[in-house]
């Protein structure tokens, strides 16, 4: 298939050298079976990830919800797919969550996480701002002003500010959890999960929509169908995830209310 310059990116989720080449993998097979020609970047930390979800060349690219979410129906890059993890949390549907992290040797009672110093990664994030600001809302007894550290911009922040000391607590994708855990599990191994927060839909791959609708419609085919096949399941396996389902986009819709109610309760962080 003759198609522009489209470019893939993981960036979401490269917490390592490993784990972004597993996603390489992904993306290549992706390619080959779609004949859509894809160069895969990594678009490293610190760039903005605000400027990789602008690009007018954008293949198939991990999106977060949230700012998908805060974008017109005429200005939302397409849709491709969104993944389905295998974790118990999922439940089969494709959603994920925010662990609320702490140092493995220490306790924490919803009373002590009322007081803790919080940890966020950036202010557009669902999994790193906007999920703990809502777990933070529904404590019993939060204080009226919290104690908070960021932007740390993203889960391995999050991690090297718990084990320096810098913050108490902080919420990491619980789908990178995930990922580390089983790749990497030295980074999370000094770790405790405390609670989890509410479920929200999955980040999801997108197009621009620059990219014509026989390309989107190639790739779009063969990451759904990824699980049909040996080879499929086998990369899929390999990134913890059992699937590429058609996202909800209604599910997406809901998030800003989320994050407003939040505002309203705890103004910004």
């Amino acid at each position: 298939m003759t198609s522009p310059a489209a470019i893939a990116c993981s960036r979401m989720y490269n917490l390592s050298p490993n784990i972004s080449g597993l996603w390489d993998r992904l993306f290549h097979w992706l390619a080959d079976r779609s004949g859509v020609g894809l160069d895969v970047i990594a678009h490293a930390a610190p760039a903005p990830l605000s400027e990789l979800w602008g690009r007018p060349d954008m293949g198939a690219v991990f999106m977060c919800g949230f700012p998908f979410s805060q974008l017109s129906a005429d200005e939302r890059p397409q849709p491709l797919a969104a993944p389905v993890s295998l974790a118990d949390w999922a439940n089969g549907r494709p959603v994920y969550a925010s662990h609320i992290v702490a140092a493995r040797e220490k306790q924490f009672t919803e009373a002590a996480l009322a007081t803790a110093r919080w940890g966020w990664t950036v202010r557009d994030s669902q999994s790193g701002y906007n999920a703990p600001r809502e777990f933070f809302s529904g404590l019993a007894d939060r204080p009226s002003a919290v104690k908070t550290v960021g932007p740390l911009l993203n889960p391995r922040g999050v991690v090297d500010a718990i084990r320096s000391g810098v913050i108490d607590v902080g919420a990491i994708d619980a789908y990178a959890y995930q990922l580390l855990a089983i790749h990497e599990p030295e980074m999370v191994a000094p770790l405790r999960i405390v609670a989890t927060t509410k479920p929200a839909p999955f980040p999801l791959l997108v197009a621009s929509r620059r990219q014509p609708p026989e390309v989107v419609a190639a790739l779009r085919a063969v990451l759904l169908e990824a699980h049909e096949s040996l080879e499929g399941r086998a990369i899929l396996a390999s990134l913890g995830l059992a699937a590429f389902v058609e996202p909800d986009i209604a599910t997406y819709d809901q998030l800003p209310a989320r994050a407003r109610l939040a505002d309203e309760i705890l103004g910004m962080w």
